[in-house]
């Protein structure tokens, strides 16, 4: 592999398209922007290989293994300091079948093409009506079913541990009907180099990450893609990638963040630079859920009010997708990023904290930046949630959308049957959590009529009940955590950049008292939360951040079996791939479809001619 400031080979010709940004602070992409333009080729690359893959999660670690196993030099760009994107703060489900060794040696039987029968039931409805494999692309669900096993068993190899336990349905949901598929990584802690917050991810990000760095894969972190570079005559390959250099410093510190592992590192610091892909480059970023602009394109309501899963470690920025689109790439799959079931909107994790996904370590790296653990709810009978006009909207015991479509889920299940949603039970209300919190209410304003936030409101009874220390670090008392010795005080001295106006007292006093009467009648005539426990009558009064969060990107850049990109008129992009998130055509939550699309898009580049 050829690392530096050597002069290219200019024997392909010198015109490209680019999506380069004016400047490092200029972070706008795609057509119509200031950062779509056309270039000339780069005099000089600062580095190249034959495959470049962009970023270094659930996708972009398997797709640079299985590029290198195949004979090519590989960078790996990663805007963060560190490798694993949402991935490594998973819960380390994998949802992967079609006969892998686990199903096999616990007697599952499970076939590709069970997998792709499954993945693509047009008769398949989850329990509130909405269809979660009807949309899905045919062509790409059939790639997933022939490569899942075979991804699996590249993930054991490569030094991923799964329990060993039967595949099940923990954390599943949209795997299909036919068989269990769901397989569970673990990490103990002190096994070797934590996550940023020790979670079950970290057992497939580390092994993966000392796997590509002992086959020779290269990284090249802190650095920020801002365009790809496509000839625009002759073959029309994309043949490089720019991007700047932006280190990630925390608030108490003065140095750069570093990763935990340096070997196989690209030491630079330079401020912008252009890396040459030989065969091609493998888009790997992550998905968009972190663009605000971007995915209110698919779903309106998906206001700044929510917060998003794997913040602030991981932003699924849309980059990938804006750039590929620049340089003509198709978006594909829209219906599957409104469709109301999975993990597309998921509830809280944790209350108290802007960053809600889930309870932080104190001691991790990035906790200046979080400021806060957040307090892990195990009863919802412990509180009510009320929107920012300080009303109740919902049965607080109810959870995400539903997580059907697993094994056994509907009985009996014949294939691509109407009858199937004859064995469904329905609850066309039960799994409204969502729609419930983003309700038009009286404090809604223009130019977006954000419903505002979503507000956890307790007692010091619940406080003992829990064992919560409701003090900081544990929660963030600045705009994310209130307390006050009457609910009147503490609708006043709720105050958030996301409140639109101070919640009125009286309301959250009646909303309170009306809510006490039902546990004394030992029914909610409002919302069904069944038997209401506790009331809330004991000082001090608490108010902790509660509102959902968007958490899969479901569509994202056109691709075809071999995970290539498609553009506009239906004709590849030569030596572009995408795989993951921000893939389109593929309705499934978790990272079955990620390690799976990276293990297949990373053959196929390093397969190209240089």
């Amino acid at each position: 592999m050829e690392i530096g400031g050597r002069k290219s080979d200019l024997s392909r010709r010198d015109l490209v398209t680019t999506t380069a940004t004016a400047d490092d602070t200029d972070e706008s992409f795609g057509p119509g922007t200031l950062g779509a333009s056309y270039g000339k080729l780069p005099q000089t690359w600062d580095f190249e290989a034959d495959v470049i893959v962009i970023g270094s999660g659930a996708a972009g670690l398997p797709a640079a293994i299985r590029a290198v196993e195949e004979g090519a030099s590989v960078i790996v760009v990663e805007a963060n300091y560190d490798v694993g994107g949402h991935a490594i703060l998973s819960g380390g489900n994998i949802p992967l079948g079609g006969g892998t060794s686990a199903q096999r040696k616990f007697g599952i039987e499970d076939s590709p093409d069970v997998v792709f029968s499954d993945l693509t039931d047009w008769s398949i409805v989850q329990p509130n009506g909405w269809p979660d494999y009807r949309y899905n692309d045919r062509e790409v669900m059939r790639a997933f079913a022939d490569h899942c096993a075979p991804t699996y068993e590249f993930l054991v190899a490569n030094g991923v541990e799964f329990k060993d336990i039967p595949p099940d349905n923990q954390g599943a949901h949209t795997t299909g009907n036919s068989a269990p598929r769901e397989n569970h990584t673990f990490w103990k802690k002190g096994a070797g180099p934590e996550s940023p917050n020790a979670r079950p991810g970290t057992g497939l990000i580390r092994p993966l990450e000392a796997s590509a760095r002992k086959k020779g894969v290269k990284f090249l972190l802190n650095y920020k893609m801002t365009s790809l570079i496509r000839e625009t005559q002759g073959a029309r390959r994309v043949v490089g990638m720019s991007a700047y250099y932006r280190p990630r410093i925390m608030p108490s510190e003065s140095k750069p963040l570093k990763s935990f592992r340096t070997d196989g590192n690209i030491d630079s610091t330079k401020p912008n630079v252009n890396i040459r892909a030989k065969k091609g480059i493998v888009v790997a970023t992550g998905g968009m859920t972190s663009n605000l602009h971007f995915r209110r394109m698919f779903d309106p309501r998906l206001t700044d009010v929510l917060q998003v899963a794997g913040e602030p470690y991981s932003y699924q920025d849309a980059s990938g997708e804006l750039a590929g689109m620049a340089i003509g790439a198709s978006l594909w799959g829209f219906a599957n990023q409104i469709l109301e079931n999975g993990d597309n909107i998921r509830t809280q994790r944790a209350i108290g904290t802007k960053f809600n996904y889930m309870t932080w370590e104190l001691e991790s790296p990035i906790f200046p930046v979080v400021k806060a653990q957040g307090l892990s709810v195990k009863n919802w009978h412990d509180l009510i949630l009320v929107n920012q006009v300080g009303k109740r909207f919902y049965d607080e015991t109810k959870g995400d959308y539903p997580h059907g479509n697993v094994c056994n889920d509907i009985c009996p299940y014949t294939p691509n049957d109407y009858r199937n949603n004859e064995n469904i039970e329905f609850h066309p209300t039960k799994y409204n959590f969502f729609n419930a919190a983003v309700a038009m209410n009286e404090y809604s304003q223009p130019p977006d009529y954000s419903p505002g936030p979503v507000w956890a409101i307790f007692d010091a009874d619940a406080v003992n009940r829990n064992g919560w220390n409701v003090a900081p670090p544990y929660v963030d008392p600045d705009g994310y955590f209130f307390s006050a010795k009457t609910l009147g005080d503490l609708a006043v001295a709720i105050k958030n950049e996301y409140q639109a106006k101070p919640m009125n007292g009286a309301t959250l006093e009646a909303t309170v008292a009306r809510y006490n009467s039902f546990v004394d009648a030992g029914e909610d005539k409002d919302f069904g939360k069944p038997t209401p426990k506790f009331k809330i009558q004991t000082p001090p009064f608490y108010a902790a951040w509660g509102t959902p969060l968007v958490h899969d990107t479901r569509t994202g850049l056109r691709i075809n079996a071999k995970c290539q990109v498609i553009d506009l008129n239906g004709q590849l992009i030569p030596g572009l791939y995408c795989a993951g998130e921000s893939a389109g055509g593929f309705n499934q939550h978790g990272m079955g479809r990620c390690t799976t699309q990276g293990f297949i898009a990373g053959r196929n580049a390093a397969a190209e001619k240089a």
